[in-house]
């Protein structure tokens, strides 16, 4: 009898986490066998996904397949499940830029592997993996950017959709041009647009593919600056500075600050509460709270 209110106990605690988590939206009894879709994806090679963790926690992650305006091929779709794990495992992560390589962002999905996978149940198995992937990427406990360059079409605005912000430089566009192509945002991207900019904006971005430069984006609550530079190197430089009034400081009090977001996002509101409660225990006494009140900091 008394390991009942333990085992009661167990599975709240594993309810929540997952909740709150999910990190696979998909399992079997969807379809999915993401061996199986991992194996055909990478059939079709081509470009990488590169990865690079800075000592200020600040971590870049690049779209690189120049040639194809770093439109994903199938072995970069799996590169980029391997990018997130690798940075879910990061402890000492405080923020994420995703940039595209030769001052463009991303073009989509490469039409060579498109035409390959026509069919429904390897779209749809497609589908599943990217959603699974850019969920996890959105539910990081980084504070995500998207830098945005050039173009950013198709799949590469829905990648935009699932970091927290999306900084551009003059004369980018982010355009979700599924509609000329007889289809419908599959990468979650849909979803998330409408969370971002309200279900009117979005529909007119998806119904009418619309272009979005920085001045219609900055209005539409979509990006949130325009930088200065135009230049690849320039811009990151500008994203960094940018993104650092955000990661300053202790890496368990950022990320605490982004899972209680995330919680707030996503939960309902009494399961955000518990989770927010649960976050506070975990920086409350901890030792950046213990530095600041030896301090005393005031706040002006």
């Amino acid at each position: 009898m008394a390991l009942a209110p333990w085992k009661n106990f167990l599975q709240i605690t594993m309810k929540r986490i997952l909740q709150q988590r999910r990190l696979s939206l998909y399992n079997g009894a969807h379809g999915y066998e993401e061996e199986l879709i991992k194996k055909k994806l990478q059939q079709f090679s081509g470009g990488s996904i590169n990865l690079s963790k800075e000592d200020n926690g600040i971590a870049i992650l690049t779209l690189n397949n120049p040639k194809l305006m770093n439109a994903f091929t199938g072995t970069m779709m799996v590169e980029l499940q391997e990018r997130v794990t690798e940075l879910e495992n990061w402890k000492d992560g405080k923020g994420l830029i995703i940039h595209g390589a030769g001052n463009t962002f991303c073009s989509g999905s490469d039409l060579n592997v498109v035409k390959e996978i026509s069919n429904s149940q390897d779209g749809m198995n497609m589908c599943m993996f990217m959603q699974n992937t850019l969920t996890r990427l959105m539910r990081l406990p980084l504070i995500s950017v998207a830098l945005v360059q050039g173009k950013a079409f198709g799949g590469g605005a829905e990648l935009t959709t699932a970091c927290d912000f999306r900084l551009m430089t003059p004369g980018s566009e982010i355009r979700f041009v599924h509609k000329h192509m007889g289809l419908v945002p599959g990468w979650g991207g849909g979803a998330r647009l409408v969370r971002i900019v309200g279900s009117g904006a979005a529909l007119q971005l998806l119904g009418g593919a619309a272009r979005v430069g920085p001045e219609r984006a900055l209005g539409l609550g979509l990006a949130e600056l325009t930088l200065p530079a135009a230049d690849e190197s320039g811009a990151l430089g500008e994203a960094r500075a940018w993104l650092s009034q955000y990661t300053e400081g202790p890496a368990a009090v950022v990320r605490a600050v982004k899972k209680v977001v995330t919680a707030g996002r996503e939960l309902p509101l009494e399961d955000a509460l518990r989770t927010e409660k649960d976050i506070f225990g975990t920086v409350w006494g901890g030792p950046a709270n213990l530095q600041a009140l030896v301090r005393r900091p005031k706040h002006k």
